[in-house]
């Protein structure tokens, strides 16, 4: 292995009537000269991701090893996932809950926390086209791009009615002054038993592991931004303590925050500075959703 590695990544906007769908469509180029490289994603909302060139290999804590595949699909993950790749092209989607329950239509907590190959998932046997024909035979990032815009387009069924609490859950998520599942009720104006009910078909996971997940993503990213900081200046104000985060950081991150301090991180430093340049927050998990 070598921590080497030149990355480039270039974020896309989807067109309008699919922005509320997605966080963005981007295009992620890695190059390593020698061997292969790791680093771990962080807990995000659901993605598929295409590869050209090297097929990454992945791993969800307490999971098999997932070998290499040309297309893979995350549910919604409250953890980390480590990869490991070589020099290699990358489309990735990334679905917001309310994209979940328009294309994927699927409960989100029977996928939470799992990677799947989308060449032999059934339920995502209506990605395999994509996955197919987003790579031509000569590089061209805006042709790629349009493929990609053209199939969700095209998909987009207009039988299909978008559940407008799942946009304001995911308001209420985001929204840094709500830490409680009570706060969030309030904020939707939805009893907590459908908020519950909601979070857990279209999220993934219950409301209250997804504050957690939003509270410990503010401080991970506060962090990584401004290293100077250090954890204890960039620890969220809705923490009691420090020793609540170091639990926290062992079970989102699976390590503890000195242990991931000193990992390498080639590629996510990169795609995070990037992110948070063209779309304003640095990790999936902190995108605000487009309201209609």
């Amino acid at each position: 292995m070598t921590g080497d590695c030149t990355v480039r990544v270039r974020f896309h906007r989807p067109p309008e009537p699919l922005q509320r769908y997605f966080t963005t469509f981007y295009l992620t180029e890695i190059y390593v000269p020698q061997g292969r490289v790791t680093d771990h994603l962080h807990p995000e909302w659901a993605n598929i991701r295409i590869y050209q060139g090297d097929f990454p290999d992945s791993q969800l804590p307490g999971r098999p090893p997932f070998a290499g595949v040309q297309a893979n699909a995350t549910g919604p993950t409250s953890t980390t996932l480590e990869f490991t790749t070589g020099t290699t092209r990358i489309w990735g989607i990334g679905l917001l809950p309310l994209g979940w329950a328009r294309f994927v239509r699927q409960p989100a907590n029977a996928h939470a926390d799992h990677i799947y190959d989308v060449a032999s998932e059934p339920f995502l046997a209506p990605f395999r086209p994509l996955a197919a024909s987003v790579f031509g035979k000569e590089k061209d990032e805006q042709a790629e791009l349009s493929r990609i815009t053209r199939f969700f387009e095209q998909n987009l069924a207009a039988d299909v009615e978008d559940d407008p609490r799942i946009v304001a859950c995911h308001a209420a998520l985001v929204d840094p002054d709500i830490a409680s599942v009570s706060e969030m009720a309030e904020a939707t104006q939805l009893p907590t038993h459908t908020v519950e009910r909601l979070c857990r078909k279209h999220f993934g996971f219950p409301p209250r592991l997804l504050l957690r997940r939003q509270r410990f993503m503010r401080s991970l990213v506060q962090y990584m931004m401004d290293p100077s900081l250090k954890w204890i200046g960039a620890i969220d104000g809705h923490y009691h303590d420090q020793a609540q985060f170091v639990r926290d950081f062992h079970r989102f991150m699976g390590m503890s925050p000195s242990e991931y301090a000193h990992c390498p991180k080639p590629v996510l430093q990169e795609v995070m500075r990037a992110r948070k340049e063209f779309v304003g927050a640095a990790v999936q998990a902190l995108h605000t959703p487009t309201r209609s």
